[in-house]
C-alpha cells in the first residue's frame, strides 16, 4: 500500500506552548484534553475505550504501529480517541495476527494523529502544569487555532456518556445462564460483557439514562455499572438509578466511572486530579487481604478517600500505592462494591479478575437468601 507524503503538523496546548511534528494518516484537526498512557502495548485496546473519549492521547512508549492491528482485539465499535501523539510512527507491521496496519486503521476512521513529536518534553509539561485542553493539526495558523481552542469546554463538568452510551438496550450471552445482569453502558468496554459471559452471566446492557424499573424488567440477579468518559458529577440519572439498587438492596458492582457513580449517589464527593491515572503498570493494595496488585487504569477523576473512610456506610478496600489515592470501596451492610481500575484489562496478568468471581459471589448469595 503506497502512503501519501506526511504533512506537517503541531501540537497546541491551551497554555500557548507548540511543539511541531508530522501528520499521521488523515489530515485535518482534532481538539480534546491532553493525557498520556504509559502502556509499553495494548495501543489498539487504549485507543477504542469509550473511556477515553473526547481526549488527545499521548503515548509514553516510542514505538506505536509496530504490530498492526486485529479485529479482534477491539473494546468498542470504533476509535474513541479526540486523536493521537507519539513519537516513532510504524507504517510497516510485524505480528502474523496482525490483519491490517494501523495507519490504514486510522484512515478508515479518519483519525488525526500526530508523529515526530518529543512526547517525553509533552509528558513532563502536563505532569508539572496538569491535563488541559489542546489540539493537533496540520493547519498551521497558531493564532486561529488558538481562538479555536479557547471555545473547547474542560473536561470538568462535561458529560460525555450519552456520546459513547448505546442507543438501544442488547444482549449479551447464554439465554440460559444461571445468572441475569442489567448493566448500565456509560462508556462499556467488551472485554468487561466477556469476563461476566463466562462466569455464567446474560447480560441486558442499558442505555447511560436508563430507569431504574426498565433495567428490573429485566428481572436481573444483579445490576453493573460501567466505566466512561467525562466527569460524573453530571450523570444525575446514573446517581439516582445506583441508589435505588442499593435501596432495594439487589448485588452491585462498579468500575471506574460507575465506582464514582456510586460514591456520588451517597454523598461521596469526586474531583479531578491533576493529571489522572493512565497506563497498565499502576500499583493497587487490598487493604483486604494485604497483597499488591499490578492494575489498568485510566481516569482523571478520582473519588475523595476521606470521605470514604469518614462515611458510615461504606469502608475502603483498596488504595492506589503511588499516591494513596483511592482505588476500591465496598459498603458494609449492603451488598455493593467498586473500584476505580480495570479488572478486565488483566494487566497482572490476572491479579484483579477475582472481582468479578466476588460479584458472582455476592449474587449467589443473595439468589440463595
Amino acid at each position: 500500500m503506497k502512503y501519501k507524503q506526511r504533512n506537517k503538523a503541531i501540537l497546541l496546548l491551551s497554555d500557548g506552548t507548540v511543539f511541531e511534528g508530522k501528520s499521521i494518516g488523515h489530515d485535518g484537526t482534532a481538539f480534546g484534553e491532553v493525557c498520556f498512557n504509559t502502556g509499553m502495548t495494548g495501543y489498539q485496546e487504549v485507543f477504542t475505550d469509550p473511556s477515553y473519549f473526547g481526549q488527545l492521547m499521548v503515548t509514553t512508549n516510542a514505538h506505536i504501529g509496530n504490530y498492526g492491528v486485529n479485529a479482534e482485539e477491539v473494546e468498542s465499535d470504533g476509535i474513541k480517541i479526540a486523536g493521537l501523539i507519539c513519537k516513532n510512527f510504524s507504517v510497516d507491521y510485524s505480528r502474523p495476527q496482525a490483519d491490517d496496519s494501523l495507519i490504514s486503521y486510522f484512515e478508515k476512521e479518519q483519525l488525526v494523529a500526530i508523529s515526530d513529536i518529543d512526547t517525553r518534553a509533552v509528558v513532563r509539561h502536563i505532569r508539572d502544569r496538569g491535563a488541559m485542553n489542546a489540539v493537533i493539526s496540520t493547519d498551521l495558523d497558531i493564532e486561529a487555532l488558538k481562538k479555536q481552542l479557547r471555545a473547547v469546554p474542560d473536561m470538568k463538568g462535561l458529560e460525555l456518556a450519552s456520546k459513547v452510551s448505546t442507543r438501544k438496550p442488547y444482549l449479551v450471552g447464554d439465554p440460559n445462564a444461571t445468572y441475569k445482569i442489567s448493566a448500565l453502558d456509560i462508556g462499556i468496554k467488551k472485554n468487561i460483557l466477556n469476563n461476566l459471559t463466562t462466569r455464567d452471566c446474560y447480560v441486558k446492557v442499558f442505555p447511560y439514562d436508563t430507569s431504574f424499573e426498565e433495567m428490573m424488567a429485566f428481572e436481573p440477579n444483579g445490576f453493573f455499572l460501567s466505566n466512561g468518559p467525562g466527569d460524573p458529577e453530571p450523570l444525575k440519572a446514573a446517581q439516582s438509578l445506583a441508589r435505588q439498587i442499593i435501596d432495594q438492596e439487589i448485588p452491585l458492582f462498579g468500575i471506574c466511572l460507575g465506582h464514582q457513580v456510586i460514591a456520588l449517589a451517597n454523598g461521596i464527593p469526586t474531583y479531578k486530579m491533576h493529571n489522572g491515572h493512565r497506563g497498565i503498570n499502576h500499583p493497587v493494595k487490598n487493604l483486604l487481604t494485604g497483597k499488591g496488585e499490578i492494575t489498568s487504569q485510566n481516569h482523571g477523576f478520582v473519588v475523595q478517600k476521606e470521605a470514604v473512610a469518614e462515611h458510615a456506610d461504606f469502608e475502603i478496600t483498596h488504595v492506589h500505592l503511588n499516591d494513596d489515592t483511592l482505588a476500591g470501596m465496598r459498603m458494609k451492610d449492603k451488598p455493593c462494591f467498586s473500584v476505580q481500575y480495570h479488572p478486565e484489562a488483566s494487566p497482572g496478568p490476572h491479579d484483579s479478575s477475582y472481582l468479578f468471581d466476588q460479584f458472582i459471589e455476592l449474587i449467589a448469595l443473595s439468589k440463595d437468601s
